[in-house]
């Protein structure tokens, strides 16, 4: 089977119900941004993670291929084959914050993205996964789509910061608190 189908040259690709669809709908730029997140996801994997968090990366790779597909099928769509994000997706996610965060020093202050290279590449997924909440949120203004997926990102990017700093913790990597410069009179 050739990778290449020659039907999207002229700017339209097929959704996973068969509805063609610009390459630039919002649909698109939504589900583009969750695949690109999980792109992002399989860097961090790439680098000598605990296998804690490296467990916990695994499971929200294989969560992002059905949200994307969730995302690639419209509501509408007679031919809905794909799963859907279910709470049952969102309630781990929120174990996983608790658990990890109860190893942590309380926050008391915002931080800097970066520390170990773990970390780095966690606090990049974040904002990764902010862009692609804000691209379904837009999404969900002008389509119907299942509400689920917007609460599984917002609570994804939430675990993902409590992991950036759950990486550096563990791996000895600097936690940079960010001080505000104060104003100049």
């Amino acid at each position: 089977m050739k990778i290449y189908t020659k039907t999207g040259d002229g700017g339209e690709t097929g959704l996973f119900g068969g509805e063609r669809v610009s390459k630039d709908s919002p649909r698109i730029e939504a589900y583009g941004a969750v695949d690109e997140l999980n792109s992002v996801i399989g860097v961090v994997r790439s680098l000598r993670l605990s296998e804690d968090i490296d467990s916990v990366l695994k499971k929200i790779q294989t969560d992002l291929f059905v949200l994307g597909a969730d995302l690639a099928t419209q509501k509408s769509s007679k031919r809905r084959i794909v799963p859907n994000i279910r709470a049952s997706h969102i309630k781990p996610l929120e174990i996983f914050i608790d658990t990890f965060q109860d190893s942590l020093p309380p926050l008391e202050s915002f931080v800097l993205p970066g520390g170990s290279p773990a970390a780095a590449q966690l606090h990049f997924a974040r904002t990764v996964c902010r862009r692609a909440e804000v691209l379904t949120v837009r999404l969900s203004r002008s389509e119907t789509i299942n509400s689920s997926v917007c609460i599984y990102l917002n609570r994804l990017s939430d675990l993902l910061f409590v992991l950036a700093r759950y990486a550096n913790s563990i791996e000895g990597g600097s936690e940079v608190r960010w001080i505000p410069r104060s104003k100049k009179r």
